[in-house]
């Protein structure tokens, strides 16, 4: 089979012929449909985030496909097609036990704990796959980001407690927020979008954000202002406001951090290394909650699947499918920013 692999860190992404293995015990062989393309994989590469397992190590970790061989434990999926989660955690820990298994201490990541999906194949733990019953229209590939660029975000609205007629703020609407704007407007709040790309505003301006704010090109003081006008005009509460940092990046934090008023909750979905200085004393101020939330346990991806499939979350227009042979062409357009959607590589041959 073919893999596109990390040999080292900064080198230039090959893609090698490996054998194709079979599944051991409790595991399934999986087909790749697609595998998505996430920030995560360009910081394993490029950004000096190491991955637990050794290299050389075939990256990615948004994947959908077809299980085509199992152990005797989950024979019973062959021939289903599913998306395998991101994080997939033991089941049986304290963590998994209290229903923080995205936590799971002993949880196994594609692309980082153990090979991933940009190859013809991959093998994975058969627990806590989701089972597609119904595509809704879209192809398998498609569904693949489902695997993070959805369901990590749907995690995140379900713990700030998001609920009908509130504020929700999404900073960056890249791969993760354009999905995040969608989830809020799904569940009934008015949406302003921040970016600082007028292209990513513009994407989303027709799927679910009511108002779009480049921060690029305002100050904070009147950024915050226009939030603020937007909430009036929406009749929305000037306290409890529902952030969401998906940008991962520091001047975002910065700004999502800066946009806490009273009451309200800031979750942090994106990832940077960099490091930010806040006044804490904010929170007790204002009596509001920062949250973290990684990644999404297992058990809310058919929820999550289900807003695809009944067309509550749109995701053609957010992707773009390549040849998995184009990989490293892929990342590296990536990593440099030069893809407006996120891209899903997909072993053709199949």
């Amino acid at each position: 089979m073919r893999a596109v692999q990390l040999t080292e860190l900064a080198a230039p992404l090959e893609l090698r012929e490996l054998p194709t293995p079979d599944p051991r015990d409790g595991e399934v062989l999986v087909r790749v449909a697609g595998c998505g393309v996430c920030h995560t994989d360009v910081g394993f590469w490029r950004e000096g985030v190491p991955t637990r397992a050794p290299l050389p190590l075939t990256l990615g970790h948004e994947i959908s496909g077809t299980v085509v061989a199992a152990a005797p434990s989950h024979a019973h999926l062959v021939g289903r097609d599913v998306i395998v989660p991101a994080v997939i955690p033991c089941g049986a820990c304290d963590l998994c036990r209290r229903g923080r298994g995205n936590v799971c201490r002993g949880q196994l990541m594609p692309g980082n704990d153990m090979d991933g999906g940009f190859a013809d194949y991959v093998r994975v733990p058969g627990r806590g796959l989701c089972v597609v019953e119904d595509p809704g229209g879209l192809d398998l590939a498609e569904l693949a980001v489902v695997a993070d660029a959805v369901t990590t975000p749907y995690q995140a609205v379900l713990r700030s407690g998001l609920t009908e007629g509130d504020l929700a703020i999404v900073v960056g609407v890249g791969g993760v927020g354009t999905h995040c704007v969608q989830i809020a407007s799904a569940f009934g709040a008015r949406v302003v979008a921040i970016d600082v790309d007028f292209r990513r505003l513009e994407s989303v301006r027709d799927f679910g954000a009511g108002r779009t704010l480049d921060s690029s090109l305002i100050d904070f003081k009147d950024l915050r202002s226009e939030v603020r006008e937007a909430a009036r005009s929406w009749g929305c509460a000037e306290h409890s406001w529902k952030i969401f940092e998906c940008s991962g990046h520091s001047d975002g934090q910065l700004t999502a951090y800066g946009l806490l008023t009273h009451a309200s909750t800031l979750v942090v979905v994106g990832f940077t290394l960099a490091k930010v200085e806040l006044r804490l004393s904010n929170l007790m101020a204002y009596d509001a909650a920062v949250l973290g939330s990684w990644g999404c346990s297992p058990e809310l991806y058919p929820e999550a699947l289900a807003m695809v499939t009944e067309g509550r979350i749109s995701l053609r227009p957010f992707v773009e499918i390549h040849p998995l042979s184009s990989g490293p062409d892929v990342l590296r357009d990536a990593a440099e920013h030069r893809l407006g959607k996120r891209p899903i590589l997909v072993p053709r041959s199949n």
